[in-house]
């Protein structure tokens, strides 16, 4: 390798480093030149006495310590940043800031706006809530995920092609949810209701992404945007209770009765309005909530991994097999569900130039605790899928998913494993998440599309 060469490689791990940096919102730009100036003088330093320049970098980078702790020292120093952060859209005393935090504040109003009006355009038509739950149940996803999509191609400026993508899979969305002759009854609206919600959530990840949809980078951004997007919801879903609690006591007191606001009103344009909200919050307010979701995915992975180990020891000593009834199929889902949402955070927020640590030993853990439920439930539907039970939509759907995960967790314990023993980079766990993406997206789709008119409407 030639100087130039060694050189090139040198500030492309410089890049790459520095971009990491950059995703610790508590750290502004300035704060990662700062470092990488030290950064660099220490690589310079290893360099005069004989390393290559692969190893000085390598060295550098550890000596200079933990990301985290190096956040937690900024953090200190400059204390002040949390609380613009969480009052402020932007750096006040940059007037280009200021301007676009202004105008992603309009533009996010008018996406909720927008999603509000969404919500009652079908009491226009006789569609109210009481009248008629399964359609809500079925659309309730196309009310609001196409202005959030609609706030963030706006705010990445999305090329002409990638808006009429993201057009055309709504409206593909909106024909499958309500062309088919469903009854209220049938298994398919169940289906339809929880696998449109996660296809039309990848379609908002192509508006996230925009025009750089191949680059695994941003799409474990999304990733990440997604935890942070989950977690403000929720902090809005609950402070919105406490509203409703709110007003129905005090309107009660005095002897009004507001069940129908609340009902009406309040509670469903309320939470077509967070979905877009959240979004905006996520961006505007520089991520403020990334150190608080790897604390939770830190505090919530052993827990769940305890609670696993003690059912599969449970299914063990009491030999009893899974109920495949249709809540515990999609109790069993949300569980598998829930521990890769655990994981996919926890990469998304880790250092990937740390060495394997317990916390990845435990990760392993929960990992094969779950591919182990899997291949559990796995068995119990194929059998009573060959029995005389028959398949149903539920079932199918079910077994779907849960072949998807088994493969997902399979490799991924695999990668994790050869990852713990240092012969595969962690880039490879990444890659392998973010490439997955496609799957999920395409089975969703597949089960709104497909699955109706393949079990006759059931």
């Amino acid at each position: 390798m030639t100087d130039d060469d060694g050189q090139q490689e040198l500030e492309a791990q410089f890049e790459q480093w520095r971009q990491y940096v950059l995703r610790r919102r508590e750290l502004q730009p300035t704060d990662a030149d700062e470092l990488e100036d030290h950064l660099r003088g220490s690589v310079d330093e290893l360099v005069a006495r004989g390393l290559s320049p692969d190893e000085a970098f390598l060295v550098a980078v550890k000596r200079m310590g933990s990301l985290d702790e190096l956040s937690r020292e900024f953090a200190r120093e400059h204390s002040e940043r949390l609380w613009k952060q969480l009052v402020l859209t932007g750096d006040p005393s940059s007037p280009v800031a200021g301007t676009r935090s202004r105008r992603d504040l309009w533009a996010m109003l008018a996406c909720a706006a927008g999603a509000v009006a969404s919500v009652k355009v079908p009491a226009l038509f006789g569609l109210g809530f009481d009248d008629d739950g399964s359609f809500y149940a079925r659309n309730f996803a196309l009310f609001a995920l196409p202005w959030l999509a609609a706030f963030l191609a706006w705010r990445r400026g999305a090329r002409r092609s990638v808006i009429v993508t993201l057009v055309a899979l709504f409206v593909l969305g909106a024909v499958a949810a309500n062309v088919y002759p469903l009854a209220d009854d049938s298994q398919s609206i169940v289906v339809t209701s929880i696998h449109l919600p996660i296809a039309l959530w990848l379609v908002v990840g192509l508006a996230y992404v925009a025009d750089d949809w191949r680059s695994s980078r941003r799409r474990m951004d999304f990733i990440r945007f997604t935890g942070e997007w989950f977690i403000y919801l929720v902090l809005m879903g609950l402070g919105g209770g406490v509203l409703s609690a709110f007003l129905f006591n005090t309107f009660a007191a005095i002897g009004i009765a507001p069940e129908e606001f609340i009902s009406q009103w309040l509670l469903p344009c309320g939470a077509a309005a967070a979905v877009v909200v959240a979004g905006w919050l996520v961006e505007a307010k520089q991520s403020v909530v990334e150190n608080i979701a790897p604390v939770l995915t830190r505090l919530f992975t052993p827990l769940f991994t305890a609670a696993l180990l003690a059912f599969l020891v449970a299914v063990v000593l009491t030999s009893h097999g899974i109920d495949v009834e249709r809540e515990t199929l999609i109790l069993f889902d949300l569980l598998l569900v829930v521990v890769l949402g655990l994981l996919l955070y926890s990469l998304s927020a880790r250092d990937p130039l740390a060495p394997p640590g317990p916390f990845d030993k435990l990760q392993l853990a929960l990992v094969v605790s779950a591919l182990a439920i899997d291949v559990l439930v796995l068995v119990e539907i194929t059998g009573r899928i060959t029995d005389d039970y028959g398949s149903t939509p539920n079932r199918a759907a079910a077994l779907g998913e849960n072949v998807i995960l088994l493969v997902n967790l399979a490799w991924s314990a695999w990668l994790l494993l050869t990852f713990i023993r240092r012969r595969a980079p962690f880039a490879a766990l990444e890659r392998w998440q973010t490439g997955y993406l496609p799957v999920y997206a395409g089975w969703a789709w597949f089960v709104v599309l497909v699955f109706p008119p393949l079990f006759a409407y059931a």
